[in-house]
């Protein structure tokens, strides 16, 4: 949970966004990490089928 919150406090300081309270930075660390999880499955979706796809051709 703790390397959550650090990806969390460090999007949201580089983003310049104000501190948000412990319930609401909790919240905002599952969001942030459901998104890179998202983005990550997406990504290796579309390389695995570009590779099928290519290996078939």
């Amino acid at each position: 949970m703790k390397l959550l919150l650090f990806i969390s406090n460090a999007f949201i300081n580089t983003m310049g966004i104000t501190q948000p309270s412990p319930k609401a930075a909790n919240r905002a660390a599952w969001f942030i990490f459901t998104m890179l999880c998202a983005v990550l499955i997406a990504v290796t979706t579309i390389a695995l089928l570009a590779i099928h796809w290519a290996s078939h051709h």
